[in-house]
């Protein structure tokens, strides 16, 4: 039984993307479908998340603290970078 929560644990983990150092940590991410991920802004600048190419990540401004969520309901590649910053990028692939 220690198992369960160790592995909802890590699931629940997998879960956030942490905003730190003008980067996304983890970069990548995998998930399953209908998961919901939030981003959290840990930098003193403000940062976006942003789907490249015209996706359905479109995060307001992100001010030190702020986070944004979204639920992917479809399996796919979604490939996301800062507006403020466009060198910071990020994927989260849906299996």
């Amino acid at each position: 039984m220690a198992a369960a929560p160790a592995a909802h644990a890590a699931r629940a983990a997998a879960t956030k993307v942490t905003i730190a150092g003008f980067a996304y940590s983890p970069g990548t991410l995998t998930v399953g479908r209908g998961t919901t991920v939030t981003w959290t802004n840990t930098d003193a600048a403000p940062h976006t998340v942003t789907s490249e190419g015209g996706g359905p990540l479109r995060s307001a401004t992100l001010r030190a603290g702020d986070s944004y969520t979204f639920t992917f309901n479809s399996p796919g590649t979604y490939s996301y970078f800062c507006t403020f910053h466009p060198h910071m990028h990020g994927t989260v692939v849906v299996r």
